[in-house]
């Protein structure tokens, strides 16, 4: 029999439990809520935000010296100096085998216009170097091609020792390539071939071989072909006491490789590499998108003639220039520094290698085309 005291302890043990119940049913009433807030959120796709770099193509440039700190206006001047200054130096400490060698057949300018003549000259001649923007091996390329002529003919037909000839070459060949080198950088072609347009090509040996051996097989068909042709002739009438002209009737390809490799490595310096080094322009691309059609005719006959490309433009420039300082130094030493030479033997003399200067940029300004 249970009495009241146990009634009332039983009533509040299920009061406690009622309310112990009721706490814990009030957050699963909240559950369903969340539970549906997380499959929401596992539900939507996440989110992922990726920085990343956007650089452009990496351009190597050419380390090079920068250029010269001195006064614009004097820099003309000491490159003129230094190389007249190293010229004489060098004639001076090789007199008794270069000019003592050449005094049996030189000739001394006879006036004052004369001896203007061969020192403008060599001033001029500096100037196109200098001011047009040639480096240091563009401009001892170009002595090269403008030297040879004349030194050919003292040793082909005036029975010049070589060794004296040799002499020569690297007097002149320091005189011009020091100055500029000392007061101007190297172009980007010739500091760093590789990081300019078409390095594939100018970087590439049997390239450089085939183009120097092209150049070279021109300059020896030009001569051979003025040899068999109309050259022996001036060489009798116009060239008077002249020495020797076995070489006019028994020269051959091979004989004439040493000058005519030297040469054609020269016009692949001067002519071809910063040609095929020249990238595209925004010429070109106007030249490229020309339409005949809507054009008018000022515009059609202008593209007709120079519609040409940048490389084309380069070489063409540059070949004018060879052929240029080529057939006047040859025409000066020759005339007025060889005995018994007169103005129409030194005129064909000239021509010849002015022609071939000529054919030589033309081929290898189509081979750079190709």
């Amino acid at each position: 029999m249970r009495t009241r005291r146990q009634d009332r302890a039983a009533a509040a043990a299920t009061a406690s439990a009622s309310t112990s119940t009721d706490r814990e049913d009030a957050p699963s009433t909240a559950t369903p809520s969340a539970a549906r807030e997380e499959s929401k959120d596992a539900q939507s796709p996440a989110t992922t935000v990726t920085i990343a770099k956007i650089e452009g193509p990496t351009v190597r440039r050419a380390e090079s010296k920068p250029r010269s700190k001195l006064p614009t206006a004097v820099q003309f001047p000491l490159v003129a100096i230094l190389s007249l200054a190293i010229s004489e130096l060098g004639y001076s400490l090789s007199w008794s085998f270069t000019q003592g060698v050449l005094a049996a057949h030189a000739r001394l300018p006879g006036t004052w216009s004369e001896i203007g003549a061969i020192m403008g000259w060599r001033l001029v001649e500096l100037a196109l170097g200098w001011f047009g923007d040639y480096d240091g091996y563009d401009i001892t390329a170009l002595n090269l091609l403008s030297q040879g002529p004349p030194l050919y003919l003292l040793f082909a037909h005036y029975d010049t020792p070589p060794l004296a000839l040799i002499t020569i070459v690297v007097i002149e060949t320091l005189a011009t390539y020091i100055p500029f080198r000392l007061l101007r950088p190297l172009s980007r072609v010739h500091a760093d071939p590789a990081a300019v347009p078409n390095a594939d090509i100018l970087t590439d040996a049997p390239i450089a071989l085939l183009t120097t051996l092209l150049a070279g097989a021109i300059y020896s068909v030009s001569l051979l072909f003025a040899y068999a042709t109309f050259l022996p002739t001036y060489l009798v009438v116009y060239f008077t006491g002249l020495p020797s002209l076995v070489r006019a009737h028994e020269s051959s390809y091979i004989g004439l490789l040493p000058v005519t490799i030297a040469l054609g490595f020269a016009a692949r310096v001067f002519i071809f590499t910063p040609a095929e080094a020249t990238g595209r322009t925004r010429a070109d691309a106007e030249n490229e998108a020309f339409d005949p059609v809507k054009a008018s005719l000022r515009e059609t006959v202008r593209w007709n003639f120079l519609g040409w490309s940048s490389q084309t433009k380069v070489a063409l420039q540059r070949t004018a220039l060879t052929m240029l300082v080529t057939g006047v130094n040859t025409f000066l030493r020759t005339r007025l520094t060889i005995v018994g030479v007169e103005t129409e033997g030194a005129m064909a003399w000239s021509g010849v290698w002015v022609f071939a200067a000529a054919v030589t940029g033309v081929a290898l300004s189509a081979v750079g085309g190709v």
